[in-house]
């Protein structure tokens, strides 16, 4: 089998960045806070952004919705993801002192949620592309760096790929990611390699290919087939975060057992200890997925009152598996 970091492993030019790899893990709610980026990037990716934040949530100065920005001067390139379907919300997201700290804005037009879709955000955006367009120049009159994740459609009767792809570029975008299934797929079967080839073909703007990438197999065959700048982890990412030091061909030491309990050390020096045991619980459940008891190992997880009582039952899960 071709070596991922052999043959396509390469740094990635967004804009006035540079990305030290072309492996990105995406955004997803819930996880991609600050700690797990750190730990994504520590293991070889080029970039991890934040999960979605809605972009009327900052216009509006709601405070839970800030929280999803905590950084700091650790995280050597930042890039956050915002949601929303409104060009001045992206515009006054962008420009102010939130997402001050960002280099790069990442615009979210490929969420498949029933309710995002209901709000005309997300994947929805690809059935109005004046109002994709509108928003992506909102964002680049910020001057930042700006990117876009999208689907190719709703379905496979609504096919806009190639053309939303041109819009991306003409509006200012300097880099797309493409999710290879349609709206109506969620995040079942297999991507179609050819929604990305038709984007990469479309544009000369660098064209990240993501979708259903669970080793390094996955990467190398989505590589092959659709001429992608790289790829994007998503799900696995949680499950399997060294597969970022696998793929870019990094010899790190660490295990998961390491990896949890430096996620654990960080998420007590910048969250309270409630928001740190959440945190090590949500990471700690994917990490232990394909373990033999699993249940049971959550049930005592979820059972520990802090996170001295965490520690000691992660170091029993994962200490044991290791040996």
């Amino acid at each position: 089998m071709k070596r991922f970091s052999e043959v396509y492993l390469k740094k990635l030019h967004i804009g006035n960045k540079t990305l030290d790899s072309n492996v990105l893990m995406a955004p997803l709610a819930g996880y991609t806070n600050y700690p797990f980026r750190l730990m994504c990037r520590k293991l070889g990716a080029g970039l991890a952004f934040t999960e979605m934040v809605s972009a009327n949530g900052l216009k509006y100065n709601d405070q839970a919705t800030a929280k999803l920005l905590y950084t700091d001067e650790a995280e050597t390139l930042k890039a956050v993801q915002l949601l929303g379907s409104v060009p001045a919300a992206f515009e006054y997201a962008c420009r102010s002192s939130y997402t001050a700290a960002f280099d790069i804005i990442d615009i979210n037009m490929g969420c498949p949620v029933p309710n995002v879709i209901k709000s005309g955000e997300g994947c929805a955006l690809t059935q109005d592309i004046q109002k994709a367009s509108r928003i992506i120049e909102a964002c680049k009159r910020s001057g930042k760096v700006v990117t876009v994740k999208f689907r190719p459609g709703m379905n496979r009767n609504s096919i806009v790929v190639s053309e939303f792809a041109r819009m991306c570029e003409d509006s200012g975008a300097d880099m797309i990611t493409v999710h290879g299934r349609t709206r109506d797929m969620m995040y079942e079967g297999e991507p179609v390699y050819g929604y990305i080839e038709a984007a990469k073909r479309a544009v000369n703007i660098p064209v990240i290919a993501n979708g259903g990438i669970r080793c390094e197999e996955d990467a190398v065959n989505m590589m092959e087939r659709t001429g992608a700048d790289g790829v994007m982890i998503a799900r696995y990412g949680l499950e399997d975060p060294l597969i970022f030091a696998r793929l870019t061909g990094r010899d790190t030491g660490e295990t998961k057992l390491s990896l949890i309990m430096e996620q654990a050390d960080i998420a007590e020096s910048c969250f309270d200890e409630l928001a740190a045991m959440e945190h090590i619980r949500k990471i700690s459940s994917y990490f232990m997925k394909r373990l033999p008891g699993t249940k049971a190992c959550k049930q005592e997880l979820y059972g520990c009152g802090n996170m001295q009582e965490i520690r000691r039952v992660l170091l029993q899960i994962f200490g044991e598996t290791e040996k």
